[in-house]
């Protein structure tokens, strides 16, 4: 930590040493730590160590977004240093504010009352709005990603990440590498894309429904809002034995909307007509076989040695059956 203490005291003004390191529960890819440091906490976010994919893990993408949001409506943690030497620690990180607040993981939020659900869902319904709403230029992020033709380059990357990861053969992956270019909904947007806009990436104010801090920015970009939108509705598509997942259940007796409803109030939020249910289902499926390459990235570190958290083995695991699921619902479409 000596190595630490003297980096941080050569970029943060007052800075004295680092007293004590904690690793964050959850997260499957860049490691995060909570820094005591006696009179203030800080958060350090790092990349992981070992061979790691191309383009993977890019903590200096999401300090450089994360401090281009600060003026915006957008709440993201005050990103303060960044260090992409990596011998300080061995590899890139930075170092951000601590933001205390309460972070939920289930999205039947058990933990509130049925009359306290739709507002936490409201709000995080109203911030990716907002983030769909802004204009990457006139944030000086328009050199962010490439504007246009995001779902094809995404499917080109995300195949790629699942090729050089893939640790088994999944046949149902194979049909939808091969379905999901052809089938690309008309109509080409660009906006900031969080990537992986969920539930248990953002820090709720402690007592009011009201979002403090969008966290993990890595796989942020620019790129189509609803393929964006359609990954933070997942939920709806998983099953509760997931911890994730709200497939099934009786959402008006827990006070969650319907996914059309969530739908329609983005749609109007953003002025923008709702979509066709078929091209809907296409952004759903596209998502489950993103998911499908991330998670035979953890598959992979957890094989490797270097992935971020104990439990990426059994995140591993959930590959196959996602990309099934997948498959089915492209069935189920007819084409």
């Amino acid at each position: 930590m000596e190595r630490l203490s003297a980096w941080l005291r050569s970029h943060l003004s007052g800075f004295g040493a680092v007293l004590g390191v904690t690793q964050f529960e959850g997260g499957q890819s860049n490691p995060t730590y909570l820094l005591d440091v006696g009179n203030r906490k800080l958060v350090l976010r790092r990349k992981p160590p070992g061979n790691l994919l191309p383009s993977a893990h890019a903590v200096e993408r999401e300090f450089r977004i994360m401090r281009a949001l600060t003026a915006t409506g957008v709440p993201v943690p005050e990103c303060l240093a960044l260090c992409e030497n990596p011998e300080v620690i061995g590899s890139a990180f930075f170092i951000m504010e601590y933001v205390q607040g309460r972070i939920f993981w289930d999205p039947t939020l058990p933990s509130l009352p049925k009359e306290a659900r739709a507002a936490i869902y409201s709000e995080m319904n109203r911030v990716i709005a907002e983030l769909h709403s802004l204009d990457p230029m006139a944030l000086g992020v328009g050199d962010y990603g490439r504007a246009g033709n995001y779902i094809q380059r995404q499917v080109q990357r995300w195949t790629s990440q699942y090729r050089a990861a893939q640790t088994e053969n999944i046949a149902a992956m194979d049909r939808l590498i091969e379905w999901l270019p052809l089938h690309i909904p008309p109509g080409d947007e660009t906006r900031i894309v969080h990537g992986d806009f969920r539930l248990d990436n953002m820090i709720f104010h402690p007592c009011e429904p009201r979002i403090l801090a969008v966290l993990d920015w890595e796989l942020s970009t620019l790129g189509h809002p609803l393929a964006d939108f359609a990954y933070h509705c997942l939920a709806w598509y998983r099953h509760p034995d997931t911890k994730r997942g709200l497939q099934g259940l009786d959402l008006g007796a827990i006070g969650v909307s319907t996914v059309e409803d969530y739908l329609a109030a983005y749609c109007k939020r953003l002025g923008r007509e709702v979509l066709a249910p078929h091209h809907w289902e296409y952004y759903i499926v596209f998502n489950m076989f993103r998911s499908v390459g991330i998670l035979q990235g953890i598959a992979k570190r957890a094989i490797q040695g270097n992935a971020s958290s104990v439990e990426a083995e059994q995140h591993g695991r959930a590959a196959r059956p996602l990309a099934e699921q997948a498959w089915r619902r492209v069935e189920a479409l007819g084409q």
